[in-house]
């Protein structure tokens, strides 16, 4: 495995059934101290992707490799060892709502460590103060806005100075305004720390901003591109062409596939009851 290379995605293919495949012989480099941006559709298999990182899943074939160990699934030793070395920030934030936004970003502190708790105390404070929110650390979570919530968890997420963060969707149902905010917050710890950050999102503008590497997904768990965002914004290829830009019409369709519309017409209603 390359030194400069954190995590490999190895021919890796995942379904949860047997009736579909979510990611289809999937090979990805992540690079050590970079911040990468896995962009795609909905249900192309980007949070997928971090579930077989995080070993929630198994693949079901293939190798996830993290810092050169192979990732398995079924060893909790291990997988407890692994996500030590890692933070993430999910989608929504999944904030503790009975905890106040301090008891929130100590909890791994004092989960996974035997820190005293003057120094879990310093540590908190300093990570709040971080994304802007110290004078926040008593406030309950629901007295705290969508924006401020996505910083309380990202300040969790890296409680422990984790050498891997994973967002996923960190700019969703956010204002532009707290989007912005949570871009810059991704590159500046990233430059900071020299942690390595793997963002999974469909949000195009911000993710180029901030990001080394673009990787573009499409459904069935393909690999459409990769490239620096200046190389993905430049490309002529119109799967990535329509899907950087916006476009509604190109390779990527709207409709579900069905059959003609007309064959639907007077038949037996879809919930089983007779057509009106």
């Amino acid at each position: 495995m390359n030194p400069d290379t954190l995590i490999e995605i190895d021919h890796v293919t995942f379904g949860y059934d047997e009736r579909r495949t979510i990611l289809n012989d999937v090979s990805l480099r992540f690079a050590r101290g970079k911040v990468t941006s896995v962009l795609g559709q909905s249900g192309c298999g980007k949070t997928t992707l971090l579930r077989l990182i995080g070993g929630v899943h198994g693949t079901t074939a293939g190798r996830v490799v993290f810092d050169g160990e192979e990732i398995n699934a079924n060893d909790r030793a291990q997988l407890y060892r692994l996500r030590r070395r890692l933070g993430m920030l999910f989608q929504f934030g999944a904030l503790f709502t009975d905890l106040s936004v301090f008891d929130n970003v100590a909890f791994p502190l004092r989960e996974m460590t035997d820190l005293p708790e003057s120094l879990i105390h310093d540590i908190v404070l300093m990570k709040l103060n971080a994304v802007g929110l110290r004078g926040a650390a008593r406030l309950k979570i629901s007295e705290v806005s969508g924006g401020m919530a996505r910083r309380i968890a990202l300040a969790r997420a890296i409680a422990l100075d984790p050498e891997l963060i994973m967002y996923d969707e960190p700019f969703a149902g956010l204002d532009l305004i707290s989007m912005g905010v949570a871009a810059k917050l991704i590159r500046t710890l990233n430059d900071v720390t020299g942690a390595t950050s793997l963002v999974i999102s469909h949000d195009v503008p911000e993710c180029m901003a901030i990001s080394d590497w673009v990787v573009l997904m499409s459904g069935g768990g393909r690999i459409v591109a990769q490239g620096t965002p200046a190389e993905l914004m430049a490309s002529t290829e119109p799967e990535v062409r329509q899907f950087v830009r916006g476009e509604p019409d190109g390779p990527v369709k709207f409709h579900y596939p069905a059959r003609p519309m007309a064959e639907d017409y007077g038949v037996a209603a879809i919930g089983g009851g007779a057509a009106s």
